[in-house]
């Protein structure tokens, strides 16, 4: 029969820990197991993740490259689908204010683009600086209108 008290753990189940600096003879003994002197030798001393120890690091070493024009007019467009303009009722006037209110448009956008993506089923007025010949077609197509509007100048 099987009782209880003869049952002990499997021996490989638990693993002894590392006792450091208990004597030369016990392998972790002098260093510890933390090599020679320097840096990684202290406590409490973790590098950087791209330290290279004086050397010159290599995000230095390799030249700079590129160039990101933060705020150009690029950035100040909003580019808006005609499938989106479908959240607009029947004889809507669509104005980029109108687009950012309803979230469609990004609210630093000065000027507006219609691309021609989607279908158009309501009879709206859309207002705005750029129009793709696709777009102005579907849009006269569901009885809508087409208003071009002069881009802001630079200092506006």
């Amino acid at each position: 029969m099987f009782s209880l008290s003869e049952m002990s753990p499997d021996p490989r189940a638990s693993k002894k820990r590392k006792r450091l600096g208990r004597g030369e003879s016990s392998g972790h003994g002098k260093t510890c197991g933390r090599g020679g002197k320097g840096q990684t030798a202290r406590s409490g001393a973790p590098r950087r993740r791209h330290s290279e120890g004086g050397q010159s690091p290599l995000q230095r070493r390799v030249p700079k490259y590129g160039f990101t024009a933060i705020g150009l007019v690029k950035s100040r467009i909003a580019a808006v689908n005609l499938q989106d303009l479908g959240r607009f009722k029947d004889g809507a006037v669509v104005t980029l204010k109108a687009l950012q209110e309803k979230g469609i448009a990004p609210k630093h956008a000065t000027i507006l683009r219609i691309l021609g993506n989607g279908k158009l089923e309501r009879s709206i007025k859309v207002e705005a600086h750029y129009f793709t010949a696709g777009a102005t077609e579907k849009i006269q197509k569901a009885n809508g209108s087409v208003q071009t509007l002069t881009p802001p100048t630079k200092n506006n």
